[in-house]
């Protein structure tokens, strides 16, 4: 935190001031004077959110950025106020942006991978092997899955159809594409 000591207050504009100055003359020094007044109130907020210093630091930094274009597109009534507001919601959306950056196993998210996308080479055996599999499910999850995957039914024409409800369609499918992969994996290790 020893980057962020309070300065003394050796300028005696106004906050009102030295905005009106940044906006007529695009002056970033006045705004530069500006934030620093209220630095120790952005790291505090940061620091609160992020709880890493170091990322609290950075985000100081990627505030001012940011106050360079928002000040000329926001009426301010209060800077220190829309200050701590623009500081709290650039901290969530760096939260919310490093929850995206979660690394997913891509056989976690594809079902079936190496039969639904075969090698040239494989491509006639996965096909015979899923028929075969489809060919031992249990009669409502074989109709569900040939309607849903081959015939391309959404669950309520699929209800429709075989007078099941939504839930026991939804419930066919996912039980048939387990019973399916169990079978499938089970041909693969042939």
């Amino acid at each position: 935190m020893t980057n962020f000591i309070k300065p003394g207050k050796t300028d005696t504009s106004t906050d009102e001031e030295l905005l009106i100055v940044y906006r007529n003359n695009g002056d970033v020094a006045a705004l530069g004077k500006l934030y620093e007044r209220y630095m120790v109130l952005v790291y505090g907020v940061c620091l609160k959110y992020l709880k890493d210093e170091d990322l609290a630091k950075d985000a100081v930094m990627g505030i001012f950025e940011e106050l360079i274009i928002k000040v000329k597109n926001h009426h301010i009534n209060t800077f220190r106020s829309w200050l701590y507001v623009l500081g709290r919601n650039y901290c969530l959306m760096q939260l919310r942006a490093g929850k995206k950056l979660t690394v997913v196993n891509l056989d976690d998210v594809m079902e079936f991978t190496p039969f639904l996308h075969p090698d040239d080479n494989n491509r006639e055996e996965a096909y015979k092997a899923l028929e075969q599999c489809i060919d031992k499910l249990a009669g409502a999850q074989k109709q569900s899955i040939d309607l849903f995957y081959l015939k391309e039914k959404c669950y309520k024409e699929i209800a429709d159809i075989t007078n099941f409800s939504l839930n026991e369609v939804k419930s066919y499918i996912q039980n048939g594409k387990r019973n399916l992969k169990i079978c499938l994996e089970k041909k693969s290790e042939y």
